[in-house]
């Protein structure tokens, strides 16, 4: 972080992260961006699975593939036996001096290791407890395993993605891991304001992705209307869409009537603002699809770019659609210090590049100062702080309990 920036809001926390994959993973990767001392704690011999997932086989087989690497970045890593009963000890210890715990085991497996959070929160009192599940801890649903497409597909989000021939379709990214994680983040935050501290947090990845689809859950409730897919439609007003333009498609939201107005005009096209058909915003939505076809007519003559800064300037919002690459290597993005380099990284033997957390503080993007771990690379000084002897650490290593 830069010099005189202000300091990471959650230093001083210690987070004990027994997550996998993405939803928990994610979650603490936002803490440990906030200043968060994040521990992983991972199984012995295998680790988190996310290690052998990714674009890069190779990756993959050195246990650092691209999704670990993409959301462990500022954390240490100790591997546990939390079958064994001196692995569940050091776990006891570790939580002695931790604020947080964040799990996303299936409801019950917890309990059955006799580490539940009635257990743990009985024996560390300000202890807040973050259970991650893909349907919550009660429930019919409570004990079904669930990734996130599973989760995608129960919250009626396939079923509105994608166009009348297409969908249901999922979408592009991880969406219930990600919204679940970082609702389990935005509770933890929460939760380590209040005081005294100590809570057991329930965070369904269901409920998180209905949580944040309040108006289309909102027009069904409110209005009565069954939610349909759209397409690249804005179901809302028009003209606000996707439409062609020479080289590309372009997003286009003229959703004020004064938008509109400067919309026509500037593509040359007055006409259309005294065409009964289009006179409303109303009258717009019904015949959005000719309407598109019309402005079509001129934006297919010039470059989505141009359009879209032209537009832009004057106030309608426009913007190209872009690549992933392309935004990634975009001045908006890369000179807001939203990528993170490490060089020569343990196990992976060559730089990468990792995204922060989204937000800034006080003009400055979050950082942390280590790559992605090794499995259980820190174990041997995480014991040692614990007051393990050197005897004891290579003991439970010998029988397979780090």
């Amino acid at each position: 972080m830069a010099e005189g920036a202000t300091a990471a809001p959650l230093k001083g926390v210690r987070v004990l992260d027994l997550t996998n994959v993405l939803a928990g993973p994610f979650c603490c990767h936002q803490l440990a961006h906030l200043g968060a001392e994040v521990i992983k704690v991972e199984a012995v011999g295998r680790g988190d699975l996310a290690r052998a997932l990714g674009s890069d086989p190779e990756l993959s087989a050195r246990d650092m593939g691209i999704s670990f690497l993409a959301q462990n970045a500022g954390k240490r890593s100790l591997t546990l036996n939390l079958k064994d009963p001196r692995g569940k000890a050091v776990l006891r210890r570790l939580l002695a001096g931790a604020d947080v715990l964040v799990e996303n085991f299936r409801p019950g497996v917890m309990d059955r290791l006799e580490l539940g959070p009635a257990v743990l929160r009985q024996e560390n009192p300000r202890l807040i407890y973050c259970a991650i599940s893909g349907f919550g801890q009660t429930g019919p649903w409570a004990d079904r395993p669930a990734y996130d497409q599973i989760v995608q597909g129960a919250a009626g989000v396939m079923a509105i993605t994608g166009d009348a021939d297409s969908a249901p379709l999922r979408v592009g990214y991880p969406l219930a891991d990600t919204v679940g994680g970082l609702t389990a983040a935005m509770a933890i935050c929460a939760a380590l304001n209040a005081n005294p501290r100590g809570a057991f947090l329930d965070v369904a990845m269901l409920d998180s992705v209905l949580a944040t689809m309040g108006w289309v859950v909102s027009n069904h409730l409110i209005g009565g209307v069954t939610p349909g897919p759209q397409g690249n439609e804005n179901p809302t007003s028009a003209p606000s869409g996707t439409f062609q333009c020479a080289d590309a498609p372009i997003n286009i939201a003229a959703n004020k009537d004064e938008q509109w107005a400067v919309l026509a005009r500037h593509l040359g096209r007055e006409d259309l603002l005294a065409h009964p058909d289009f006179a409303t915003r109303e009258d717009r939505k019904r015949n959005r699809h000719r309407l598109r076809a019309e402005l079509e007519t001129v934006l297919t003559t010039r470059p989505a770019a141009d359009w879209a800064d032209e537009l832009a300037a004057l106030g309608v919002p426009a913007g190209a659609v872009m690549t992933v690459p392309e935004i990634l290597a975009h001045p908006q993005v890369a000179g807001r210090g939203f990528l993170a380099r490490f060089e020569d990284v343990p196990g992976v033997g060559r730089a990468i590049d990792v995204a922060r957390i989204g937000p800034m503080i006080d003009g400055v993007r979050p950082a942390v100062d280590r790559p992605p771990p090794l499995l259980g690379q820190d174990g041997d000084a995480i014991l040692e702080g614990l007051g393990y002897s050197a005897a004891e650490i290579a003991e439970l290593r010998a029988e397979g309990v780090i």
